[in-house]
């Protein structure tokens, strides 16, 4: 055994640092849990400070006691929303810089600290989770791996880049419009929102409680689907569906015809090698989708719901809060209570008609993200670009949020791509255990095709 057997396992490519090479390489002696953690620490202590500051807004060490559970001695990182005893949770604001330490953990992090898992730090994030590009102007930015000049991505932002870099296995997160599934797209890792049901969102800092989502980002599918089992206290099979061909559907319409040339290229390559393989891929329109994406174009819910959450703290504390949130909050000051109860009352029905157009399909597939990550700087400086660019970063994956449908982000980076982009694969409400089946099958018939590599 050897911390510098651990070291050259945190260093690797992506696709050798999942949860499960860790746990099999514990098993069979290669390296500790202990050693793990010493090769993570100096990981650490040998990365650019100011990137690391960047992914990290507290850093954890692991404990002493030897790791038990499913996932033992596992390395997660936890977003900064998540109430994690004897820590403070300012959800990436300066707002709750006063705000008393946690006195006991979110069910998330207790479930995820009774199976084993040490928690490496506390991860930046958009504050408040209030966009899909990951900026921060209180703790800094976190960089893209593929390019430091670029975004990864958000809410999620530290999660995903501690993940890229070699810094955690995986992720504590939320996606409220595409919190996890947006980074996971821009950073090359794989981002889960499961049902909202399947994971207990109590003592996670609210966004939107309608929408709210608890769920993990790693650096497979099977590291996805075994900290969802843990968060979710459900048996997983890691069985796949089998050889059959399968089905899929794109949502003709806006999800499909506002993509950049990049990620339309990269995602027809994606579906004529599906197609290669046998595999039914057809483009109709899906009634519901079309509905939803017109209320979330109209204003949706989040605004309403996060200015009901904000307004005491904005008119208390507006010159604390990051001004592109405090933006986007003041939107919905003035907005009459029938407009949201106009955008949330056709929701149930518009589940179940997913549901029914669905029915048939394995599942949907799109693009995670219409575009690839822009530049950090330019939208730091402007605030007409940061908000066009948080309409596209979410474009594509709040639909799914109001549906609250099962999806999952997987990385595809065809040859010659100088950056990933996510595909997105969907079903209804409820049908997790069935896209994380499905979501594997898919993971290996790409697999060997995508070049999607950090390390």
């Amino acid at each position: 055994m050897s911390v510098e057997k651990a070291s050259a396992f945190l260093s690797g490519a992506l696709k050798q640092r999942r949860i499960a090479d860790a746990l099999n390489a514990f098993k069979a002696g290669d390296f500790s849990p202990a050693e793990l953690a010493t090769a993570l620490e100096q990981r650490k202590q040998g990365m650019n400070s100011e990137r690391l500051a960047k992914i990290y807004i507290s850093q954890s060490t692991a404990p002493e006691h030897a790791a038990q559970g499913a996932l033992g001695g596992i390395p997660i990182s936890i977003k900064d929303l998540f109430d994690v005893k004897g820590e403070q949770t300012r959800a990436g604001s300066k707002v709750l810089s006063s705000a008393p330490a946690a006195s006991e953990d979110a069910p998330s992090v207790a479930r995820l600290r009774e199976a084993g898992t040490w928690f490496t730090g506390r991860t930046n994030m958009t504050e408040f989770a209030f966009s899909g590009l990951g900026l921060n102007p209180h703790y800094g930015s976190p960089e893209n791996p593929f390019d430091a000049s670029l975004i990864t991505g958000g809410s999620t932002s530290g999660g995903a880049a501690s993940i890229a870099d070699g810094l955690a296995l995986g992720t504590l997160g939320s996606d409220t419009g595409g919190s996890l599934r947006i980074p996971a797209a821009f950073c090359g890792i794989v981002g889960f929102k499961p049902s909202q049901a399947s994971v207990p969102g109590d003592a996670a800092f609210p966004l939107s409680p309608s929408l709210d989502c608890v769920g993990p980002m790693g650096a497979s599918v099977d590291c996805c689907a075994r900290l969802w089992s843990v968060l979710s206290q459900t048996e997983v099979s890691d069985a796949d569906i089998g050889d059959r061909k399968l089905r899929l559907a794109i949502p003709a319409g806006a999800l499909i015809d506002n993509l950049e040339a990049p990620v339309a290229a990269a995602f027809e390559q994606a579906v004529e090698l599906l197609r290669q393989q046998g595999h039914q891929i057809e483009t109709l329109a899906f009634d519901s989708v079309d509905q939803v994406y017109a209320i979330n174009q109209a204003g949706g819910l989040v605004v309403p719901e996060a200015i009901a959450i904000h307004k005491e703290r904005l008119e208390a504390q507006g010159e604390d809060y990051d001004p592109f949130v405090r933006d986007r909050l003041q939107g919905g000051l003035e907005l009459p209570a029938w407009v949201y109860a106009q955008r949330l009352l056709p929701r149930g029905k518009l589940q179940q008609q997913f549901a029914a157009e669905s029915s048939g399909f394995d599942a949907v597939i799109l693009p995670t993200v219409p575009i690839l990550p822009p530049a950090i700087a330019t939208l730091e400086k402007d605030a007409a670009a940061f908000h066009a660019a948080n309409r596209m970063a979410l474009h594509n994956t709040n639909v799914f949020n109001y549906l609250d449908a099962s999806a999952i982000s997987l990385p595809w980076q065809p040859q010659q791509a100088k950056l990933p982009i996510g595909l997105m694969l969907a079903r209804p409400q409820g049908q997790d255990l069935a896209l994380l089946a499905l979501a594997r099958r898919i993971e290996a018939l790409i697999e060997t095709q995508t070049e999607t590599s950090i390390g």
